[in-house]
C-alpha cells in the first residue's frame, strides 16, 4: 500500500495501487455473475440449439458427396451478416435510450469506441486463420483424429486464461477440465476407423507443426476476444460486435481477393454453388458467433465450451431417435463423465476456498482502509491546525495544477 503527502496539509493518504483495481473488478465480475445465471442458461440453451443443427446444416449442403461452394464465401458472408444484426441492434438501441444518455450514434462516440475496442481486430484476425486451419488439417489427419487433437483445447484455454486474463481455478476446477478432456475423447473414440489409434498420427514433419497451430489459434482467438470484450465493459456490445464483425469480414474478403489472385478471375463470385442450404448455414454461423460474444462478455470460455460439449451430446441422442443411430457405449460413458465434469466445476465447493480467502482479503482490506482512514483523519486535522498558525506565502497561493 503507498502512502502519498498533500503539499498543503502535509497529511499522509492512501494511494489505490493496481492490485487493488484488479480485485474491484473481479469482484464487481462475480457480483454480475451471481445475478445472471438465468442469461447463462438461455445461453446454454441456444447454444446447443444452434451447434445442434450445424452438422444436419452441413450434411444437406453436401451435393454429390461434395461442396460446391468456397468456403471462403462462406466466412465471409457469415461476417457480412453479423454486421447487418450489429447494425440494426444498435438503431434499436439507440431509439430507446434515455433522456441525458451520451448517443450511441454519434460521430464522436463511434471514434472513442474504435480507438478503445482497437484490440477486437486480434480475435477477428485468429478467427479467419482458424476458418482455413480446419481445411488444411484435413490434409495431414482423418477427421477422427481432427476431433481428438481439438479436445486440447479444454487445457490451453485453461492456460491463457489464466496467463491472459488472470483467472483463478482451484484444484478441484483443474481436476473437472481434465475430466472434460477424457469425457469428449471417450465419446469420440467410436468414430475412429478400424485398425487405427487416437494419436495415430502421419509422419509428415509438418503435421506437428499444424496440430499446435490448430489447437492454440482458435483457442487465443477465445480469449482474446473475451479479454477484449470485458475490459470495455461499458461499451454496448452491438457496437464491439460491429468492429469485430467488420474486421473479420474485412480478413476474409483480403483472403477473397487472394484465392482469386491465385486460382483467377472466376473464384470471385461469393454467390457460386450456393443454395437455401447453405444460406441456413451462414444464419447458423452468424447466430452461433453472435451467441458467443454474450458468452464472452457476460459469462466466460469455459462455460462457452462445456455448452458446445454439452450440444454435441443433444446431437447425438437426437440422430439416434430420428435416424435410428445406434448409441455406444463409448457415448454413454462420455456422456456421464462429462455431467460430472460440468457439475464438479461449477458447484460451489470447487469455489468454497478462493471465496474464503477472498472474504478474509476484504475483511483485512477494511481493517486496513479503516485503520488508514482514522490515521489520514488525525494528520489532516493536525495539519489543518499547523496550517492556520502560520502565513500563507506567496508560492502557496500558486494553483496546485498547472493552467
Amino acid at each position: 500500500m503507498t502512502m502519498m503527502e498533500c503539499s498543503v496539509c502535509h497529511s499522509r493518504l492512501t494511494a489505490t495501487g493496481t492490485k487493488t483495481v484488479s480485485k474491484a473488478y473481479h469482484r464487481h465480475r462475480s457480483d454480475f455473475s451471481s445475478k445472471s445465471r438465468a442469461l447463462n442458461i438461455l445461453l446454454v440453451v441456444g447454444d446447443c440449439i444452434l451447434v445442434g443443427l450445424q452438422p444436419i446444416l452441413v450434411y444437406m449442403c453436401k451435393v454429390d458427396g461434395s461442396f460446391k461452394f468456397s468456403p471462403v464465401s462462406v466466412n465471409f458472408l457469415t461476417e457480412a451478416t453479423k454486421v447487418l444484426f450489429a447494425i440494426m441492434m444498435l438503431l434499436f438501441q439507440a431509439k430507446h435510450q434515455k433522456v441525458g444518455e451520451k448517443p450511441l450514434l454519434s460521430i464522436s462516440t463511434f471514434v472513442q469506441a474504435a480507438r478503445n475496442n482497437v484490440l477486437l481486430a486480434v480475435p477477428a484476425l485468429l478467427y479467419a486463420i482458424n476458418n482455413y486451419l480446419k481445411f488444411i488439417m484435413q490434409l495431414y489427419f482423418n477427421p477422427a483424429t481432427v476431433k481428438m487433437l481439438s479436445n486440447l483445447k479444454v487445457l490451453v484455454i485453461a492456460v491463457l486464461l489464466k496467463i491472459i486474463m488472470r483467472r483463478r481455478f482451484s484444484l478441484i476446477q483443474w481436476e473437472a477440465l481434465a475430466l472434460l478432456l477424457i469425457g469428449i475423447s471417450v465419446n469420440q473414440l467410436r468414430f475412429l476407423p478400424e485398425g487405427t489409434t487416437a494419436l495415430g498420427l502421419p509422419v509428415a514433419t509438418g503435421a506437428y507443426l499444424y496440430t499446435l497451430i490448430f489447437v492454440t489459434i482458435p483457442s487465443l482467438a477465445s480469449v482474446f476476444n473475451e479479454y477484449a470484450l470485458k475490459s470495455q465493459f461499458e461499451t454496448s456490445i452491438y457496437l464491439q460486435n460491429l468492429f469485430l464483425y467488420g474486421y473479420g469480414a474485412i480478413f476474409n474478403f483480403i483472403g477473397i481477393i487472394g484465392t482469386a489472385i491465385l486460382k483467377g478471375p472466376s473464384s470471385f463470385d461469393i454467390l457460386h454453388g450456393h443454395s437455401r442450404a447453405t444460406m441456413l448455414l451462414i444464419f447458423n454461423n452468424a447466430a452461433q458467433g453472435i451467441l458467443s460474444s454474450f458468452f464472452f462478455k457476460y459469462a466466460d470460455t469455459i462455460l462457452k465450451k462445456y455448452s458446445s460439449t454439452v450440444a454435441t451430446i443433444f446431437t447425438g441422442i437426437a440422430s439416434a431417435a430420428l435416424f435410428g443411430h445406434t448409441l455406444t457405449i463409448n457415448f454413454i460413458l462420455g456422456i456421464s463423465i462429462v455431467f460430472i465434469s460440468m457439475h464438479q466445476f461449477f458447484s460451489p465447493l470447487s469455489k468454497l476456498k478462493d471465496e474464503s480467502q477472498n472474504g478474509s482479503l476484504e475483511m483485512t482490506d477494511g481493517q486496513n482502509n479503516k485503520r488508514s482512514k482514522d490515521a489520514s483523519f488525525i494528520n489532516m486535522t493536525a495539519g489543518a491546525n499547523k496550517d492556520a498558525s502560520h502565513h500563507v506565502g506567496s508560492d502557496e497561493r500558486a494553483p496546485l495544477l498547472p493552467v
